[in-house]
């Protein structure tokens, strides 16, 4: 009874998000480039379609490959227009498959890392896969996650990377910026900075770092400002409100002291705007040892 974890990147601009969704077909919002191809959608409910999503892809591919209804489970449900460089997702093939169906440990990671990513299109790769414990949670047996939120400054609208940035004609002090992120580390009730109906029982959450690194633009027109931010656990929209309230800081709006009282606050009228989703990116989901057990292979 393997169990695989998979380690996915994907660009997420022609995504509806991580998690599968299955809208009722009239949805106005549903656009015909968001819709699935008729052959992913054998398991959607009559009179729904599927939006094109990374998790529905990404288990349509492994079911392909190992010839089984196998349940493919993502770490971070990432919103429409978030990409991804370290997505983990696990799914485990049946013990008792007839042959020729299943994927057996000992056919191995790296072939089956080909096999998948021969039946994906080209904005979403397996970048490796290992073995790991039958009891194997992406979710709930993550410890560490990283985001990073890239700005670009300049009165020049980027071209090449207006896809993964959030482009601003304004000059930001990214020193004031790294001063009021660095207050954001620690255990905190993160409520000013979760979306209204988060669905959270607790907004309690612990920030290991929070930083600011400026650098200068490729075309050296203006500035590029990553902000990385890595915790325990993320509320909805979080790492874009931290960013958005960074934002304000760098244009002077916000003062970097402000953000003690922004935290303590506890209310998300008091925190910047929520940017927009193409700047931001998960990096990476960090796992225990034993977590991870027994990783008998990995291909990278």
């Amino acid at each position: 009874m393997p169990r695989y974890k998979l380690v996915i990147a994907y660009d997420g601009t022609d995504f509806h998000g991580w998690q599968k969704q299955h809208p009722p077909a009239e949805a106005e919002h549903t656009k015909p480039e968001q819709v699935m191809d008729p052959q992913h959608t054998s398991s959607v409910p009559e009179g729904r379609v599927a939006l094109r999503t990374v998790q529905e892809v990404v288990e349509h591919a492994v079911r392909r490959v190992c010839r089984e209804m196998v349940l493919l489970t993502g770490a971070s449900r990432t919103d429409a227009g978030v990409h991804a460089a370290g997505q983990v997702a696990a799914f485990t093939s049946s013990p008792e498959a007839p042959r020729g169906v299943g994927w057996p440990a000992e056919r191995g990671c790296d072939r089956l890392v080909r096999a998948i990513n021969g039946s994906l299109p080209s904005d979403v790769v397996v970048r490796s896969a290992r073995v790991v414990a039958d009891d194997f949670d992406p979710i709930g047996d993550a410890i560490e996650k990283e985001y990073t939120y890239t700005i670009l400054t300049g009165e020049q609208r980027p071209i090449w990377e207006r896809k993964y940035a959030f482009a601003t004609w304004y000059a930001l002090n990214a020193a004031a910026m790294a001063q009021a992120a660095a207050i954001l580390e620690g255990e905190h009730d993160f409520a000013s900075f979760a979306q209204i109906h988060h669905g959270r029982a607790s907004t309690v959450r612990t920030i290991f770092r929070c930083r600011v690194e400026p650098s200068s633009r490729e075309d050296a027109v203006g500035q590029r400002i990553v902000i990385r931010v890595s915790g325990n656990g993320f509320l909805y929209n979080m790492v874009r409100i931290v960013a958005g309230t960074l934002l304000e800081v760098g244009r002077g709006r916000i003062e970097p002291g402000a953000m003690v009282g922004i935290i303590a606050a506890s209310d998300r009228r008091v925190a910047g705007p929520t940017l927009p989703p193409e700047g931001l990116r998960l990096e990476w989901v960090r796992y225990g040892e034993e977590a991870d057990r027994p990783g008998a292979e990995e291909t990278a």
